[in-house]
């Protein structure tokens, strides 16, 4: 049975998470919220909005478990192959041009991206002189991403990501199997700083060569979609890049004159002004 959500008893809920534990989720696209709200009602056997609502302002550990399973964490290692291939014909020419580069990935999810991206620095000869900032608002999915664990079944469908990105070595160089997982070379993450980030409430922390904010901003609203670009505009630097995912642009941005497509299949963008 599909439980029904009110308007305006979906609004109170979202205005009631924001007032007492900061999260804001009134800008994020609405059917996928309520999607994935009425998925975790019925998983938990929960009523109504009403009875969640009870559940989760007064239990910090509930409403933790209600976070870690409405936001989004859908990644693998080098997803989108042909993104990081053209990372490196068309970007990583002109991060070896500055002594000290600052990246941030935000909605990093689990890390799969974020050791991929160590990965490829690494191979480029840039990872050294790199600090990779790596983000979320979800703080399990961070921890993951910190402890540098993912599953071994993935570990093929990983290497074919890797060889069709352009990878240069033996992906099985940059692992260690560990039971049932396996464990990223402490060296690719020497140099990353995991954080929680909220991109509807947060500010700037940084100026930045290189942000990847990919398939994160399909969840936002237009206006939520405006003013994350705004906030990665004032975080990179005069001629830095953001890469996005390939369902996501700057076409209805206030600030899409600002930037130049460098790829636009790939989705790969320089700030100009």
């Amino acid at each position: 049975m599909l439980l029904m959500i009110a308007n305006e008893e979906y609004r109170q809920f979202l205005e009631s998470v924001r007032f007492v534990y900061g999260y804001d989720f009134t800008e994020y696209a609405e059917a996928s919220v309520i999607r994935r709200i009425r998925s975790f009602m019925e998983t938990n056997r929960i009523g109504g909005l009403k009875e969640l609502g009870r559940l989760v302002m007064k239990d910090e550990a509930a409403f933790e478990h209600f976070i870690q399973e409405i936001t989004v964490n859908v990644t693998e290692m080098f997803r989108d192959p042909q993104f990081y291939k053209s990372l490196r014909k068309n970007v990583v020419n002109r991060l070896a041009t500055y002594p000290f580069i600052k990246v941030w990935i935000a909605g990093c999810s689990t890390g799969e991206e974020v050791y991929s991206m160590a990965i490829l620095l690494r191979e480029e000869g840039l990872l050294e002189r790199t600090v990779i900032y790596a983000t979320d608002i979800n703080q399990d999915a961070l921890q993951k991403a910190k402890d540098g664990l993912s599953t071994i079944s993935n570990m093929k469908n990983y290497t074919e990501n890797y060889i069709k990105a352009g990878g240069k070595n033996s992906f099985s160089d940059y692992y260690k199997a560990k039971y049932n997982s396996v464990l990223w070379d402490k060296s690719l993450r020497q140099n990353i700083v995991f954080s929680v980030h909220n991109l509807a409430m947060d500010k700037s922390f940084n100026e930045f060569q290189l942000i990847l904010c990919r398939n994160v901003l399909i969840y936002f609203n237009q206006s939520l979609q405006n003013k994350v670009i705004d906030l990665f505009y004032e975080s990179l630097c005069p001629f830095g890049f953001l890469g996005l995912g390939n369902k996501e642009s700057l076409l209805f941005a206030d600030k899409q004159k600002c930037f130049e497509e460098i790829d636009k299949k790939e989705k790969i963008f320089m700030k100009i002004k």
